[in-house]
């Protein structure tokens, strides 16, 4: 839900009034006219109000007007503002106070929408054939919704001939033009991609829908015949055809090259766990000139990560931990069975594992061209990043730490999220590193305890002083590494004068106090006067995040926040006792 920040022209009491009418009007049309889309007004007492409401096309009466109920029982909380949009998955409704949006959905003069995007959290048992194929129907999707009367698609493809059916549907605004229609779909197929192999995948925004899943969510009776709209395509059969085909050749080719590698290095990998290969320690050993100071990447309580070449062209990196209690195998193991299936465009990926003996254990990781965050914000490569980029990282570290929290099958908290947890690609895409270790983490000076896993300065109170954990813990320590990000400082500056190891936290609430919070940004940034009222709003949804637990967000409300620009509006910020 979206809420507008600009208070209505004259009372805002009548604006709400207006408002409501519109509503019960829409309502009376959905009813009585048996509508999927209409439209109302209310112009009295100078007061402009504007709605709409669109259902799919694929819902009865009843379920339209339920949808409707429900959007407009969380709009109403939109108490302040000029405007208000939501979107469910069978439905919308907007209001606005001028009519413009009717026919051009991204008129919104203090706002930068940015589409949403929700990933199912199952992935797909074949997804060779599912990725070719569900990508194939996505793009036919978006050639063919522009192109229908009412810009609306609901469609099936088989995937295998075992029956496996993907169930589609897309749908943008009536009332816009066929051009805005095919921007909005164009942005839906890219975005809805980074979903596989995932079985479900829903892309929300101002001006269109478009959903997919492997449940069926319409009746096969309510599908539209889109060959005819794909001009220079072939015909479905064919499509599909040709997507298996292609498929079943892409599978004897791996298999062949599989087992050629397993012939050519019998002894140096075996599949344990879906996704992750045991590896030889042999095979590690020699891939990391025989774990080398020249191959070291870096250092961290996790222990020493590793440069490695396997089969002289494929680069990764080899995490190496030891650990000193007993069992640690079989824990170890299991951990990992876990994290390997755990996948996200902003989560380091786990490629494979190996063990010596009773208490070394080895990580065999993506490789990150670029290294840790840290290196960029204070080390030798400070001063390289632009705020774009700053705030791409810190957004995509909140996406990763939402799919930990909320969209993979169990929820984990990481409990050391901090700048040298940070990885970036070669394009500065974040992705969070050991996650779902904790256990494993060794003791030393920076980390308070080996009962939990987190480290001084970035760890929230109730964590540290007391053991209470959630996943608010990560909201925290997301916050702490946000002002390192715009501040270019770490938080645990300890100066001879002074050992406070809070000192950006506690340097950072003494100017938001004075309204100065602007003398935080890193003086290596370059900002126009738009970039740094964005830095200042972050700066706010930082500090939310440093609050006691009962008031601080979780990381999908931060996600939100982010997406939307919001500044805290009604929300005061007090600086923490703890």
């Amino acid at each position: 839900m979206r809420c507008g920040r600009n208070a209505p022209i004259g009372s805002l009491t009548n604006f709400i009034k207006n408002r409501n009418s519109t509503f019960n009007e829409l309502k009376t049309q959905l009813l009585n006219q048996r509508l999927h889309y209409a439209r109302a007004q209310d112009l009295s007492g100078g007061h402009s109000v504007f709605a709409a409401i669109q259902c799919r096309n694929y819902l009865s009466t009843d379920q339209c007007v339920a949808c409707f109920d429900e959007c407009v029982s969380e709009l109403v909380n939109c108490q302040s503002g000029n405007r208000g949009f939501i979107s469910f998955d069978n439905c919308y409704v907007r209001y606005e106070d001028y009519a413009d949006f009717y026919n051009d959905p991204y008129v919104m003069a203090d706002s930068d929408l940015t589409p949403t995007l929700l990933c199912g959290n199952q992935s797909t048992s074949q997804p060779t054939v599912f990725n070719q194929v569900v990508d194939q129907f996505l793009s036919d999707i978006r050639k063919a919704t522009p192109k229908t009367s009412n810009f609306y698609v609901a469609s099936t493809r088989q995937i295998t001939s075992e029956n496996e059916t993907v169930y589609m549907t897309a749908q943008c605004v009536e009332g816009m033009n066929k051009g805005r229609c095919q921007t909005c779909m164009n942005t839906a197929y890219d975005t809805l991609n980074d979903c596989l192999p995932n079985t479900q995948g829903r892309f929300f925004h101002l001006g269109c829908f478009a959903r997919y899943s492997d449940t069926p969510f319409f009746n096969v009776n309510q599908t539209i015949d889109i060959t005819n709209l794909l001009k220079g395509h072939s015909s479905k059969v064919a499509v599909i055809a040709a997507a298996v085909a292609g498929a079943v050749f892409l599978l004897l080719a791996l298999i062949s090259w599989l087992l050629y590698r397993s012939w050519k290095k019998s002894k140096k990998t075996e599949q344990d766990f879906e996704g992750a290969v045991h590896y030889n320690y042999k095979d590690l050993q020699l891939a990391t000139n025989n774990f080398s100071e020249e191959n070291i990447l870096g250092k961290g309580g996790f222990g020493e990560v590793f440069k490695a070449v396997l089969d002289d062209t494929n680069v990764v990196a080899v995490k190496k931990l030891q650990v000193k209690h007993n069992g640690v195998k079989d824990e170890f193991e299991n951990e990992v069975k876990l994290v390997s299936n755990i996948h996200h465009r902003n989560l380091l990926r786990l490629l494979g594992w190996s063990v010596e003996g009773s208490y070394l254990l080895l990580l065999v990781l993506e490789y990150m061209p670029n290294g840790s965050l840290d290196k960029f914000l204070w080390g030798t490569k400070r001063g390289t990043l632009n705020w774009t980029q700053r705030y791409e990282i810190v957004f995509g570290i909140a996406r990763g730490l939402v799919h930990l929290h909320n969209e993979f099958h169990i929820k984990i908290v990481h409990r050391d999220i901090k700048s040298s947890n940070i990885l970036l690609s070669d394009d500065f895409k974040p992705k969070i590193a050991d996650f779902g270790l904790a256990r494993f983490q060794p003791e030393d000076q920076s980390h308070v305890s080996t009962k939990f896993a987190g480290t001084l300065g970035y760890t929230a109170p109730e964590y540290a002083l007391h053991g209470v954990l959630s996943e608010k813990v990560d909201t925290y320590s997301f916050g702490i590494v946000t002002l390192e990000i715009i501040s270019g400082r770490r938080s645990t500056e300890v100066k001879s004068e002074s050992q406070s190891t809070d000192y950006l936290l506690e340097h950072t609430w003494k100017l938001y106090e004075k309204k100065m919070h602007v003398k935080v940004i890193d003086d290596t940034l370059n900002l126009n006067r738009y970039e740094q009222e964005h830095v200042m709003k972050i700066i706010e949804i930082a500090l939310l995040c440093t609050q006691p637990v009962l008031i601080r967000p979780t990381m999908s409300e931060v996600v939100l926040m982010l997406q939307e620009g919001q500044s805290l509006g009604k929300r005061q910020l007090t600086r923490p006792t703890f």
